[in-house]
């Protein structure tokens, strides 16, 4: 019974200790924040863009602007505000062209770049545009949803580079609030 009593207690021992050895190797190994490249700098770009921000429009509901978990923010679907306060409304294929709601779904994206500033302070800690839904307010024949939702893409390419390349989705509704011609939401990574 003894020898069983200090074999146990010899296991145990030993178990510790390869314990404490994996935790003070695990802490002499742990990865350094992650930061973002030196050459990376979309406020640079907004200037040579030419583009300015606006202060977000508040939530018209019950709902916030952005929310975000871990290293991701979930942005709540905004439409195309201009800068006087107007919206741009009306259907695709009815009564706006494509290219008009090219540049719809272009302000759209200064409005959700105003919104993810007001949220991160400087657009230098966005890591990667992942995922942009389109929703595009147009007649039921209309098929061009894509080239719509195009002045949102190339936007955010413009601004953040490769970055700036996402999944997405260009769907057709068959109407949006208050009439917009176009409303998107969108998933961004963040710099920890």
């Amino acid at each position: 019974m003894k020898s069983i009593f200090l074999a146990v207690a010899f296991l145990t021992l030993c178990a510790c200790q390869t314990t404490v050895e994996n935790k003070a190797e695990s802490n002499q190994t742990m990865p350094e924040v992650e930061a973002p490249p030196a050459d990376y700098d979309p406020e640079a770009k907004l200037k040579e863009l030419e583009i300015t921000l606006n202060t977000p429009s508040a939530p018209v509901a019950n709902y916030v602007n952005a929310v975000r978990t871990g290293n991701l923010i979930f942005l709540a679907g905004k439409g195309p505000r201009k800068a006087d306060g107007e919206n741009i409304t009306g259907k695709l294929g009815d009564d706006l062209t494509i290219e008009q709601g090219y540049e719809a779904a272009r302000i759209t994206g200064i409005n959700q770049l105003s919104v993810l500033k007001a949220e991160l302070g400087n657009l230098n800690k966005v890591k990667r545009i992942v995922k942009v839904k389109g929703m595009v307010n147009c007649t039921p024949d209309f098929k061009d949803q894509p080239k719509v939702v195009n002045g949102y893409s190339d936007l955010m390419v413009g601004v953040f580079g490769d970055r700036g390349k996402h999944a997405r989705a260009a769907v057709g509704m068959g109407s949006l609030p208050s009439n917009i011609a176009i409303e998107v939401e969108m998933i961004v990574e963040v710099y920890e």
